[in-house]
């Protein structure tokens, strides 16, 4: 179990139920106990309540992701972490309603949405744990209240970067998580895209990040796909949106592929450029990025 620093990144988990009394715990999301083939390959053995590694620091991430954090098994740095839920006020009859209402919660959305098994039972906690290779890349921790209080909920959750998936997995997020030229996925934390939320009614721009680790705010360059044109006008915007342009002469192919579309950047960096089947798209960068309230 190997815990560090990562980000939160953009979009939203697909998942219809939510839970609470009566609810249904959607098909998939849940898997038997673990045993036989299917076995972690290291059974998690420590606590299933802890405080956050002090090594967490304020507004990380990483903040709230308790036991949870400490059950991980990245190949690089986790991704994001934190406490229940905002939206788990009513208690679930059962621990597999309250991990649905876990990874269904709309501000939650890196962790993935089916195949959790339960790796460990105590008298009122359960750790459900996502694995890719028999080790943990996502954990939802919940607990059994008392008195007033009875029923479950979620209490830690933390999940690696979305890249240590599995593909089918990675599909099914809003962020849509890119690869390299011999299609290998590539961290999040490097490059990732989603579109826009629809309640700023921008779900027809694809927002795309580079570099965010590399930057001490955590956000580094921004792109936007805007065919559109729901966010012309704006001061901060470097250059324009347009299709079927010329792949300038200083272009250098990052390597990048996604569905189909390779990212190249100019030496100006006022833009990045899509080229899919042979054409090419300009997404304009920003100079401050640009994010929905």
């Amino acid at each position: 179990m190997r815990i560090g620093a990562g980000r939160v990144v953009a979009g939203l988990v697909a998942l219809l139920a939510v839970a609470g009394c009566g609810s249904e715990v959607p098909e998939g999301l849940v898997l038997k106990e673990s045993k036989g083939a299917g076995a972690p390959a290291s059974p998690y053995a420590g606590p299933l309540k802890a405080k956050t590694p002090s090594w967490v620091g304020e507004d990380s991430p990483l903040e709230g992701g308790g036991a949870a954090l400490l059950t991980l098994e990245c190949e690089g740095k986790p991704g994001s972490g934190g406490s229940g839920s905002d939206y788990d006020d009513d208690p679930a009859d059962s621990p597999e309603e309250a991990l649905a209402a876990q990874v269904g919660d709309q501000f939650w959305h890196d962790m993935p949405d089916r195949d959790y098994r339960v790796e460990r039972r105590t008298g009122s906690r359960v750790l459900f744990s996502y694995d890719v290779g028999g080790r943990t890349r996502a954990a939802v921790i919940v607990a059994k209240g008392r008195a007033d209080k009875a029923g479950w909920r979620g209490e830690t959750r933390a999940s690696c970067d979305p890249s240590e998936f599995r593909r089918a997995d990675r599909e099914r997020l809003d962020i849509k998580v890119w690869e390299d030229r011999r299609g290998r996925p590539v961290s999040t934390t490097k490059i990732d895209s989603s579109m826009g939320p629809e309640h700023c009614d921008w779900q027809t721009v694809e927002f795309l990040h580079l570099d965010s680790a590399k930057d001490r705010r955590g956000q580094g360059r921004q792109y936007l796909r805007d065919p559109e044109g729901q966010l012309t006008g704006l001061k901060t915007l470097r250059s324009s949106y347009a299709e079927d342009v010329p792949m300038p002469a200083d272009a250098v192919d990052t390597g990048y592929r996604h569905h189909g579309r390779e990212l190249w950047l100019a030496a100006d960096g006022a833009a990045a450029y899509v080229r899919t089947d042979g054409r090419v798209e300009r997404w304009p960068g920003v100079t401050e990025p640009v994010a929905c309230a």
